[in-house]
């Protein structure tokens, strides 16, 4: 199978490089160092795989899995990271993604994910519950609006005339999403949802 590798961090890029080509079935075609790159480099070199990091310059790993997936490109994307939050898997999940390890996983443990994507099926470190795969964002887009705005400092006023509400209405959706989340205040709520990837 031939395989791109994006991920910022050019050591460990060069490192999952050297490992994969050990395996006897995997061909590393590319590698990039940026969403954008990794994007032009799917396009133009047409792997079977991408292992893709989140967090990355330009565009996330996501950004590029959505974008893929709206152009019906058949690359299958596994992503490699270090970050466990609901909000990404949900996020992935949307987007197609196949496959999602964690950073520290065994490098045999990502050859065996990598064979069962390419043979059609889906991936997860054994570390990460699947209850991650199913978890739903209980904000609404509205609320999800609203907290955005509260964690850009905006006060329940400036919420109101921004979004065209009422004061209480604003209110309304604070005291609702605290409530959701369980959150003891509003910064607690803030810190709650950008934990689980909740605001993006």
């Amino acid at each position: 199978m031939k395989v791109i590798i994006a991920e910022d961090q050019g050591m460990l890029r060069g490192a999952l490089s050297a490992l994969l080509d050990l395996e006897d079935d995997v061909e590393v075609i590319g590698q990039a160092e940026n969403g954008e790159e990794a994007m032009r480099l799917i396009l133009e070199l047409g792997p079977d795989l991408c292992i893709m990091d989140i967090e990355m310059p330009r565009m996330t790993g996501l950004d590029v899995a959505e974008r893929l997936k709206e152009q019906g490109h058949p690359c299958r994307i596994v992503i490699l990271t270090t970050f466990s939050r609901s909000g990404y898997f949900q996020r992935a999940i949307k987007a197609g993604v196949h496959g999602f390890l964690l950073k520290d996983s065994p490098i045999d443990e990502l050859g065996e994910a990598l064979r069962k994507v390419h043979a059609g099926g889906r991936a997860i470190s054994p570390e990460l519950s699947l209850t991650f795969w199913e978890a739903e964002n209980p904000l609404t887009e509205r609320e999800r609006e609203v907290l955005r705005l509260v964690a850009e400092g905006l006060s329940a006023g400036e919420i109101a005339k921004s979004l065209f509400l009422s004061g209480g209405t604003v209110r309304n959706y604070i005291s609702e999403i605290m409530q959701k989340l369980e959150a003891k205040n509003r910064i607690d709520a803030i810190s709650i949802a950008e934990k689980n990837g909740w605001l993006k």
